[in-house]
């Protein structure tokens, strides 16, 4: 029976044990090569599995849900009110952070000085070449695929999602000859989720690998000298959290903390694995659960996790501040509105880029006048705010699909109040 109750702990439970053990793991094994290349290959596997099944599922559900809508002048409308939704978000979540910075002064509490700098040359080299393909008409031809299975290979969201939605209208315009595609396409998605079922089975092993490499590469220590920067951090995407989200969700009559409670294990493992990408199939899944349109999921999920980052948009801002104030540099209203212009701006022309919280840093503290040297003090720390800003996210991704759903009429009142009634109930 004992046996039984363990096997049976929530999926947040287990992935929570895996952190833990993880943490242990590291401060035995800090600066271990051998065992930090061990944990760095059993999350990678996790990782990489995860990263395996994405794709299928964004193609099947996105094309199957697009094809259902059918009306080019309904999904323009979705589009619409989606990317406006995400640009009102993030720059809420810049502003926030600006003035939480403003409020607590973090950069004032430290002496740069006494830091110790982190190798950031791979974020340089990044930053180089997503600025040179920065601007309106770049972007807009990263999104054209020249070779859609190029893209899906690549993990290239916007162009596998521009396909599935042209894929899908013009099964939509085909009607009845084209149904076949649309049964093979429901058929895939099916086999993706189960599939999906099967790897989040190792889901506390690959978070176990994942928290254990970082420790023991970093150790416990290098936590401490910006403690206080980690903290305000954190603080300031609970206020987002709580106050932001939980006012948009109140405005949109939303059940927040019943739907918080159902995406809970997903917020876990999104903070303890720092990936968005892991938690993609299950949201998308538990969204329609909770009665969102298919194609309204399909389509507002995985565009969000390009362009909807509010984490990431409080830690660019509150990071680029406390530089400034690390430095001694005294920003004027002047200065502190470019940089929130810049911010909003660098962020979304460098939508998808890797790292791309820390290369959109790289890309805007010049304009306020920090050194780029300055990012080197807290490159070393960007992996434990990186599970915050990631949590964060996935937190906004998923309010913003009920949203989308309840402002098109496509929430099904009645099936969100019972999936979030019995959800206990069911996973007991």
């Amino acid at each position: 029976m004992k046996h039984y109750r363990f096997s049976r702990l929530s999926m947040g439970w287990q992935i929570m044990i895996g952190l833990v053990l993880g943490i242990i793991c590291g401060v035995i094994f800090y600066q271990n090569k051998e065992a930090i290349v061990v944990m760095q290959s059993l999350g990678t596997i996790f990782i990489r599995l995860i990263q395996m099944i994405v794709m299928p599922i964004v193609v099947s559900c996105l094309t199957v849900g697009i094809a259902n809508i059918g009306d080019i002048k309904k999904l323009g409308r979705i589009g619409g009110k989606t990317l406006i939704y995400f640009e009102v978000l993030t720059t809420i979540a810049l502003i926030l952070g600006i003035t939480m910075a403003n409020v607590t002064h973090p950069g004032t509490f430290i002496n740069i000085h006494d830091l110790h700098g982190t190798d950031i040359s791979k974020y340089m080299a990044t930053a180089k070449t997503a600025e040179h393909n920065s601007g309106f008409w770049p972007l807009v031809l990263s999104i054209i695929p020249t070779n859609i299975f190029k893209s899906m290979a690549d993990g290239d969201m916007m162009p596998v999602i521009l396909f599935s939605v042209l894929f899908g209208l013009g099964i939509a315009a085909v009607g009845e000859k084209a149904k076949i595609l649309i049964d093979v396409l429901n058929g895939v998605a099916e086999v993706m989720f189960k599939v999906t079922n099967w790897v989040m089975k190792i889901a506390p092993i690959g978070v176990f690998g994942l928290i254990g490499m970082t420790i023991a590469e970093m150790g416990l220590g290098a936590l401490l000298p910006l403690g206080y920067f980690i903290l305000i951090a954190y603080v300031t995407m609970l206020i987002f959290i709580i106050v932001i989200l939980g006012i948009t969700a109140h405005i949109f009559h939303l059940r927040y903390w019943k739907t918080m409670h159902v995406i809970l294990d997903e917020i876990v493992l999104a903070f303890t694995t720092a990936s968005s990408e892991v938690t993609l199939p299950r949201l998308m899944r538990k969204t329609h659960q909770m009665g969102v349109n298919k194609g309204i999921v399909s389509f507002v999920i995985p565009t969000g996790y390009t362009f909807n980052l509010d984490g990431s948009a409080i830690y660019q801002s509150l990071a680029a501040i406390f530089l400034a104030q690390a430095y001694g540099l005294h920003l004027s209203l002047a200065h502190q509105v470019t940089l929130l212009v810049v911010l909003m701006i660098t962020s979304k022309g460098m939508a998808g880029v890797p790292g791309a919280s820390f290369v959109v840093l790289l890309a805007s503290v010049s304009t306020i006048g920090v050194p780029m040297a300055g990012l080197t003090f807290i490159a070393g720390i960007d992996r434990f705010v990186d599970m915050g800003r990631t949590a964060v996210n996935v937190v906004g991704n998923s309010i913003a699909t009920l949203v989308i759903g309840e402002s098109e009429g496509e929430l099904d009142r009645k099936q969100y109040n019972e999936y979030l009634d019995n959800y206990g109930k069911q996973n007991k």
